[in-house]
Order: C-alpha cells, then sequence, then structure tokens
C-alpha cells in the first residue's frame, strides 16, 4: 500500500509541475488558463510538490502570497508524508 502511495504522490506531482508550466505558458500566450481551483485541486490531492517546484521554476503564481505560502505548506506536508510512509516500512525499525 506504501508503494501506492508513494506512486501516487509522485504521478500527482509531475503532473502539476506541468500543468503549472502549461498554464504560465498559457498566460504569456493570454490563451485559455487553467482555474486557480483546478492548480489547488492538484496540489491538495497529491501534487503539492510538484506544484511548488513548478511555481517556481516556471517563475509562476510566486506573486500570489496565498499560492507562496499554500504551495510550501503543501509541500512541507507531502515531504513529511513520505519520510513517515518510508520509516513506517524500513525493515530496520520494524
Amino acid at each position: 500500500m506504501t508503494e501506492i502511495i508513494l506512486i501516487f504522490i509522485l504521478v500527482m506531482s509531475i503532473f502539476a509541475f506541468f500543468v503549472m508550466g502549461y498554464d504560465k505558458s498559457q498566460a504569456k500566450k493570454h490563451k485559455q488558463r487553467i482555474s486557480e481551483n483546478t492548480l489547488w485541486t492538484l496540489a491538495i490531492f497529491g501534487g503539492g510538490i510538484g506544484a511548488y517546484i513548478g511555481m517556481q521554476f516556471f517563475r509562476h503564481k510566486t506573486k500570489h502570497i496565498n499560492f507562496r505560502v499554500g504551495f510550501l505548506m503543501l509541500l512541507i506536508l507531502y515531504v513529511f508524508l513520505i519520510f513517515w510512509l518510508l520509516q513506517k516500512d524500513s525493515p530496520i525499525l520494524t
């Protein structure tokens, strides 16, 4: 089960990273954008790490304090979750 959760977080983070890049690209072209609700949904449901890294890498939504703080908090939450899951399944600790 741990592997499934870790793979889910990885896939969602990669997806969120690319969605942030796509939205930045669309913003530059003044075309149809990804809604902020969609960006938050991706970040909350597994993509927090990728969303934060994408925000920094693409310099997208960095002026919005709610994205800067919220995505950072989600990144920290998911990093702790990953470490907790890895420690829980560690054969050394069992």
